[in-house]
């Protein structure tokens, strides 16, 4: 279903249609646009996930809700317009994609861009302002490298790539298919690598590259190393936040979530499904088995097996870190009873003199 983009609104029933969900109410209620229900305002649509949501999104202003066929039978009175479906966050996903499309780039090349030699640039494909495509790079169909992005010499773009303003591709970079990179990210930088050699510090050359595999997405000013060696690897469908790093040679596995400002050490391999919280940190050569989960602030030092959840600073198994922490907060307690103590045995030892 289509819609043109400067729609005034939707009805109850074009949303429905989206969603495939089940209409209780009006279907002609008009959608304007789709909020949480903090904030909604009249004409939005909101969705709630249990009874105490839906409680709460019939006393806001909100037109419509989204909402599971079971949780309306918690909830005594019903007065506002409902879409029923079986997963309301995939279909406040939904809403949203269709009321807001990702904008359009007309297939282009900005007379500011600079192109270098042999470089190839497939079909449909738009080059904004200021752009810089080194030699013998190839961009595959209907790629998107906006305003000041830098693409640097034989680097390959997949197909349905788009590229934010200020991006920094070194030389030799390769980005899969239908990829995101956010604003300044930095692809290909060289790896941390130094020798001391006496009381300098020498540099270990960085001859490696960075691949990218398909849909990826890497946040804005990001930065993913070159490898010394080989290769620095972004599995497929990894999502990867804001001010990152990741360093050289590290392998991470296929639909990983990486909070922001996570660090990576070189050489860490990380397995499949695996999340680091936000500014979790892993020690270099590290292996984190398929699934494991790393809390926010973690501090990984040693190998994590598969499917574990590891938390804290040594990270250790989450389970054996609250006990670590509910035995902590006992310590004051423990203070006073160690100091009533030794006020006993010093009554004692001068009764004994």
């Amino acid at each position: 279903m289509s819609r043109p983009h400067k729609q005034p609104h939707w009805t109850l029933q074009e949303i429905a249609a989206i969603t495939r969900g089940q209409i209780h109410g009006d279907s002609a209620t008009p959608i304007t646009g789709v909020a949480s229900i903090a904030e909604a305002a009249p004409g939005d649509l909101v969705f709630a996930e249990s009874a105490r949501y839906l409680t709460e999104a019939l006393r806001s202003p909100a037109a419509a809700i989204l909402t599971a066929p079971e949780v309306p039978v918690a909830v005594e009175e019903i007065h506002k317009p409902l879409i029923l479906v079986d997963n309301p966050r995939l279909a406040f996903l939904q809403v949203l994609e269709a009321l807001a499309p990702p904008p359009r780039y007309p297939a282009s090349i900005h007379p500011t861009a600079v192109l270098g030699d042999h470089c190839q640039i497939g079909a449909g494909s738009h080059i904004g302002p200021h752009v810089t495509i080194g030699a013998r790079a190839t961009l595959g169909d209907r790629v998107v490298v906006l305003s000041g992005a830098h693409i640097g010499d034989e680097c390959v773009i997949g197909d349905d790539t788009i590229i934010h303003p200020n991006v920094v591709l070194y030389p030799g970079v390769t980005v899969g298919k239908r990829c995101l990179l956010h604003a300044g990210c930095v692809i290909g930088a060289d790896g941390f690598g130094f020798i001391p050699v006496g009381e300098t510090l020498r540099k270990v050359p960085q001859q490696g590259t960075v691949i990218i595999d398909d849909d990826v997405e890497i946040g804005a000013s990001t930065c993913i190393d070159r490898a010394k060696t080989g290769a620095t690897r972004i599995g497929p469908g990894t999502k990867i936040d804001n001010l990152v790093h990741v360093g050289h040679n590290v392998h991470i596995g296929a639909s990983c979530i990486i909070i922001a400002q996570v660090g990576i050490a070189g050489s860490v391999e990380i397995g499949n499904g695996v999340i680091l919280a936000g500014q979790a940190g892993i020690k270099d050569h590290v292996k984190i088995g398929d699934g494991a989960r790393i809390a926010a602030q973690g501090g990984v030092f040693g190998d994590v097996p598969p499917g574990a959840t590891y938390s804290g600073y040594p990270a250790r198994p989450h389970a054996q870190k609250l006990r670590e922490h509910a035995a902590t907060a006992q310590l004051p307690e423990y203070l006073r009873r160690i100091r009533a103590l030794e006020q006993k045995v010093e009554e004692l030892l001068r009764r004994q003199s």
